[in-house]
């Protein structure tokens, strides 16, 4: 029999009539042995995600002020949940015991964590499958990194005697016990772990939408869905802002070449999205898979005459922003220019100071900074071999009347990236998606 891997998300864990309809997908199937559940998300538009009402709570802790009323109302939360359920759990317990963590050691990873360790070990008394906190198997270093290594054996010799079990996501603990959590949306990380280590044949991703758009719904009206894409493309997609899943998820199934199917809890019947390493025969590649972009960066350019003939000038510039643990999205050179592409945030202590330590160390005969940059990639494994697909997204720019602030496509032509000012953001994504909707059969 296969195995199946299956995480859900916050929304798909909201409340106890998500716990049923997930009760009802993993019955319909045997094959889904091993879940990992999330915190509880919202319920409608205007509610408050538990992890962040838990996060509320730890800030008042470490501040010395009462936090007895927030903690009361995410205690209320699962005990919804618990009482609709009809399963005996003991809830007033595990408050007890967050509670006085709070009052006396209060830490932020270890009260973030503890929706997914409550809606799990709920999940699995709901479900009647074991429980296994990934405090035992979801292995960091003291400084907060991952060990992949003894993280896939941990994970192989907690899962593989069990028949059928619930795995908390989005934390770990490093060897003195102390825990460590993903960045938000680690659960998908989690999963993909989990997947990997047991050999997976499938990791399903269940959330509330049937897949991943070619482009932002709260943009474009009803986007096409992306039946099929790489594990690159969705990588990428998901770094540039398509929030279907978790950035780091993709690359322990994708080391493993597990497929990965998105799917919705509220729709099941829905096939939703395939990430492959090689598309199944009879399906046709669309050049272009979608389009998704991150507002607020900053464009720094530097110029000096006959830069390229100067060994290590670029190197130089780079060593500026390591000395100062700055990251960049992008660096791009020209004959005479270096440009850069950084997040205005990480700027916005430091704007001033790195552009004079750039003047002082490498006398540019010209530097400029841009701000309220959007950076959008179109992107598509096959999309930039395509002439003809460059042409018609930038020349739908062009039409919309867009100022391009910078353009990279790179050899590995997975993605053609574009640099707009962010007030153009959403007008540039209608104008690039006019041309994957209309012309993706024939790009």
């Amino acid at each position: 029999m296969k195995t199946i891997v299956a995480k859900f998300g916050g929304t798909s864990l909201a409340d106890a009539g998500q716990f049923k309809k997930i009760k009802d997908i993993i019955n319909s199937d045997p094959s889904r042995r091993f879940i990992v559940a999330s915190a509880p998300g919202k319920r409608f538009d205007d509610d408050i995600k538990v992890t962040d009402m838990l996060i509320s709570c730890f800030k008042k802790a470490d501040n010395g002020t009462d936090f007895e009323a927030e903690l009361k109302r995410i205690e209320k939360r699962f005990h919804d949940i618990i009482s609709e359920l009809k399963i005996s759990f003991p809830l007033n317990e595990e408050f007890d015991v967050i509670r006085n963590h709070l009052k006396n050691e209060p830490d932020l990873e270890y009260t973030a964590s503890r929706g997914e360790y409550l809606n799990s070990k709920i999940l699995a008394s709901y479900l009647g499958f074991t429980f296994v906190d990934p405090i035992w198997c979801i292995c960091f270093n003291e400084d907060g990194v991952l060990d992949p290594v003894m993280t896939y054996r941990a994970i192989g010799a907690s899962l593989h005697p069990l028949k059928n079990a619930v795995i908390a996501g989005f934390y770990g603990a490093d060897s003195t016990g102390r825990i460590h959590t993903f960045s938000r949306g680690g659960s998908d990380v989690t999963g993909s772990l989990a997947a990997h280590a047991i050999h997976a044949d499938l990791y399903e991703n269940w959330t509330d939408v049937s897949g991943l758009m070619a482009a932002d719904p709260r943009i474009i009206k009803n986007p096409k869905s992306v039946d099929f894409l790489s594990y690159r493309e969705l990588r990428t997609l998901s770094y540039m802002g398509a929030s279907v899943l978790h950035t780091d998820s993709v690359l322990s199934a994708s080391e493993a070449g597990i497929p990965i199917n998105i799917r919705n809890t509220n729709s099941p019947e829905d096939k939703g999205t395939m990430i492959v390493r090689k598309l199944p025969k009879g399906e046709t590649k669309y050049p272009v898979v979608g389009v998704a972009g991150r507002k607020g960066m900053s464009v720094i350019q530097v110029e000096k005459v006959m830069v390229s003939d100067g060994a290590g000038f670029s190197a130089a510039i780079l060593d500026i922003l390591k000395r100062r643990e700055l990251p960049f999205e992008q660096c791009l050179t020209g004959i005479d220019t270096v440009t850069l592409v950084i997040k205005t945030d990480l700027l916005r202590d430091c704007r001033d100071d790195l552009l004079d330590e750039i003047k002082k160390e490498l006398n540019p005969d010209f530097i400029a900074l841009k701000e309220n940059i959007s950076m959008i990639a179109v992107v598509g494994e096959k999309a930039t071999e395509s002439s003809n697909a460059n042409i018609k997204v930038l020349d739908a720019i062009s039409r919309a009347d867009i100022e391009i602030s910078t353009i990279n496509q790179g050899a590995g032509k997975l993605n053609l990236l574009i640099g707009v000012p962010d007030d153009k953001y959403t007008d540039a994504i209608k104008a690039i998606y006019s041309t994957i909707e209309t012309s993706s059969s024939d790009l």
